[in-house]
């Protein structure tokens, strides 16, 4: 995905684990979501699980955004496998959940 290039780094993974780093905020997804206040929007929080896990999201069945992300924040994905097609994701940032996905595939 273009919006997705140069986004983030992958600074450490395993099979259920990703850190990442978020590009500075002069990146285009911080420059188009609150100018001068930028943040990385919902949408793309999922859109970089699709692009790490190369997974194909068919439905969201839970999308909740706790805190803000913020250009050059490192971030974990925490990956829970709940059946076949099924996952559960964590996020979080400096140790405190700030968002929960489950969706299918």
């Amino acid at each position: 995905m273009k919006l997705l290039k140069n986004l983030f780094e992958v600074l450490e993974k395993s099979e259920n684990y990703y850190k990442v780093k978020l590009a500075k905020k002069d990146h285009p997804v911080f420059k188009a979501h609150f100018p001068e206040n930028e943040i990385l929007p919902g949408f793309i929080q999922i859109d970089i699980i699709s692009n790490i896990l190369n997974h194909n999201i068919n439905t969201i069945s839970k999308a909740k955004f706790l805190s803000i992300i913020k250009p050059e924040d490192i971030i974990e994905y925490h990956i829970t496998c709940i059946n076949e097609s099924r996952y559960k994701i964590i996020i979080k940032k400096e140790n405190k959940k700030i968002s929960e996905i489950i969706y299918e595939i």
